[in-house]
């Protein structure tokens, strides 16, 4: 385990001399990881640090609005309304690694964009030991890693939490003083609800997997579990009121885990499965039906894509 004090001093040091007396932007999700980084790179780094919230529209649901609150004593914040580029960029890749390598390079000009209003020549990103090992492996490629396009105009990317595990790094957040919200929230993937959709990412399917995954954050709480979610998989046949629809499966999925290397399913008792479903088939005219993945990693992944 990580001596958190040790740790913070440490790299406050090393992104200071990395960054040297210029300017860095950090790409801000609201997650640990990134919250973590955020607060090192303010605390080395002060108004020259801008950090970067892009609203690619695969958030979770008031996630936009919560990072304004949260990080509101960071004067230089800037929110991206991005959610148009992003779905544009998306249209008819059905592809998961493509998928991810879209919503990484188009991160990355995002990014880019605003370092040059601000004349940043260093991004900042809260890359996690797990996301390397897993796209070095081929095991999936993450937007800040193996999704990043090949030519990025930075002068250097700066990683200092890029030897920690998901457990570390709370530890970290907590000895930062970050809020209860920000250091025990549960992962969230960097490409979003891109992932939790299965084939090409609308409209229509984000709306049914943003209140799905809400619905769901809700219901398992109580269960403590390291990653919840909802994911939109398919369509099938059901009946709502007295008509027959061809409509979305949303699949649940809840899990236990030190590391995220490896994963168990959690066992959820039915009147919580239930009350689940029925809130989720209730919330949008077209699902369908609801299951549950009871699938440990290995040989599932925790997320879908």
């Amino acid at each position: 385990m990580v001596d958190a004090e040790e740790f913070i001093d440490e790299k406050v040091a090393e992104i200071g001399e990395a960054v040297g007396d210029e300017n860095a932007v950090i790409a801000l999700s609201g997650g640990v990881d990134s919250s973590t980084a955020a607060a090192l790179a303010y605390e080395a780094l002060g108004d020259r640090l801008t950090p970067v919230y892009v609203d690619t529209g695969l958030m979770r649901k008031g996630e936009t609005d919560g990072i304004r609150e949260t990080f509101d004593y960071m004067d230089s914040l800037r929110v991206v309304d991005a959610r148009d580029r992003f779905l544009d960029e998306l249209a008819g890749v059905t592809d998961p690694e493509e998928k991810r390598h879209v919503i990484g390079e188009q991160f990355i000009r995002e990014f880019e964009t605003v370092a040059r209003e601000v004349d940043a020549d260093y991004l900042v990103q809260g890359t996690i030991y797990p996301d390397r090992i897993e796209s070095e492996g081929t095991i999936k490629s993450h937007h800040n890693v193996g999704g990043l396009p090949e030519v990025v105009d930075f002068e250097g990317i700066v990683e200092p939490m890029r030897d920690l595990y998901k457990d570390e790094v709370r530890e970290v957040a907590r000895a930062l003083d970050l809020e209860e919200v920000v250091s025990e929230r549960m992962p969230f993937p960097g490409p979003g609800l891109a992932v939790r959709i299965i084939g090409e990412v609308t409209e229509e399917k984000l709306t049914v997997a943003r209140e799905a995954n809400h619905v769901v954050e809700e219901e398992l709480e109580e269960y403590e579990p390291w990653q919840a979610l909802a994911a939109v998989i398919g369509k099938a046949t059901g009946v709502k009121g007295d008509n027959r629809v061809h409509g979305w499966v949303v699949s649940v999925r809840s899990v236990e885990s030190r590391d995220g290397m490896t994963a168990r399913a959690q066992e959820i008792d039915w009147e919580t499965l239930q009350r689940i479903q029925s809130r989720i088939t209730g919330s949008h005219e077209n699902v369908a039906r609801v299951v549950y993945d009871v699938t440990h990693k290995p040989p599932a992944t925790i997320e879908y894509e």
